[in-house]
């Protein structure tokens, strides 16, 4: 897919902002002496793993929500997501007066589906690996009149996750670069849209697991390439193809992907908790990964990361904390 005309700008992530004030979190940017003099580089940690739900998926998932119809609101609405979305939904449904149904997969962590449980949402769960969640979610929509607000693949969502890049920029001023995680390409795709609609000469990375380097692939290639879906820590990059929509965008704005093993997605854990005093799910992890192993490459002067969660229960954090990075 091509476009002459983007479907998001500069402009919509600034109206999602304007709705999204006194509803989502303006989240902390984080500094620390250690870390710029491990990189080489000033590096500023936008951390959305403080923002409501834990991730930045609120801004999209209520951004999107927030624009349906009071016929659409009093159906309900539907979506498909491992975690951060399905919570995100859950609870913008909630904060709007109405109900959701949440498509899960049936391994997704315990502590994301009691989360989206606890907002009141309704879960059918399926196997990521053989069911389609998709045509499961659009299945139940159907039959229910339900409006599905998927995790990636939508304006409005783009839009709104774009808002934590705006929000970065506001705070520190110009950057030489930004860093997101890459799981379905709506986080860098309204970053990019944020960051580059006011510094063209801005550098746009992307970071993904090794197992899960669709995004990589399909930018080397100029279109989507499907890979099997990947096994890796960072549940929420577990992907086997980048959005369409997401991608008309990332093919034009995105400069680069580096890649990170799910070793170093632990040690980068490991450092956030240590060093850094907070708390970081695998997926939004793996830009601090990229940036500690060198596997993000020669960095310029100032370097922006936007941190996309902290959903990740004791336990599991202990265990994955506890290998070997």
């Amino acid at each position: 897919m091509t476009t002459t005309t983007p479907p998001v700008t500069l402009d919509d992530v600034r109206d999602a902002a304007a709705r999204l004030e006194g509803v989502a979190h303006r989240t902390p940017v984080l500094r620390s002496r250690t870390l710029d003099s491990l990189v080489g580089a000033e590096v500023f940690l936008k951390c959305e793993n403080l923002q409501r739900v834990g991730a930045f998926k609120f801004r999209g998932a209520y951004n999107a929500a927030s624009r349906l119809s009071p016929e659409q609101l009093a159906r309900g609405i539907a979506t498909y997501s491992s975690g951060n979305h399905a919570q995100a939904v859950a609870l913008a449904a909630r904060e709007l007066g109405t109900t959701a149904v949440i498509v899960m997969p049936h391994d997704a962590p315990a502590s994301k589906r009691a989360a989206t449980a606890g907002y009141g949402a309704e879960i059918v769960t399926y196997d990521r690996y053989t069911g389609d969640r998709v045509a499961i979610a659009e299945a139940l929509a159907a039959e229910r009149g339900l409006t599905v607000i998927p995790p990636y693949e939508h304006p409005h969502v783009i839009a709104g996750q774009g808002t934590a890049a705006l929000e970065l920029l506001e705070e520190v001023g110009e950057l030489d670069a930004l860093m997101t995680p890459v799981g379905g390409g709506g986080l860098i795709a309204g970053s990019a849209t944020a960051a580059k609609g006011q510094y063209a000469n801005l550098r746009m990375i992307g970071v993904e697991p090794e197992a899960g380097d669709d995004t990589k692939r399909s930018l080397a290639a100029d279109r989507r390439i499907e890979i099997p879906v990947p096994h890796t820590i960072a549940d929420g990059q577990a992907l086997h193809i980048p959005g369409e929509l997401t991608f008309s965008i990332n093919r034009l704005l995105v400069d680069a992907i580096a890649l990170v093993s799910d070793d170093e997605i632990r040690g980068a854990m490991r450092f956030a908790f240590e060093r850094l005093k907070t708390v970081v799910e695998p997926s939004g992890a793996t830009p601090l990964a990229a940036l500690l192993s060198g596997r993000a490459g020669r960095l310029p002067r100032r370097v922006g990361v936007i941190i996309s969660g902290g959903n990740v229960d004791a336990e599991r954090f202990a265990e994955l904390c506890g290998g070997t990075a």
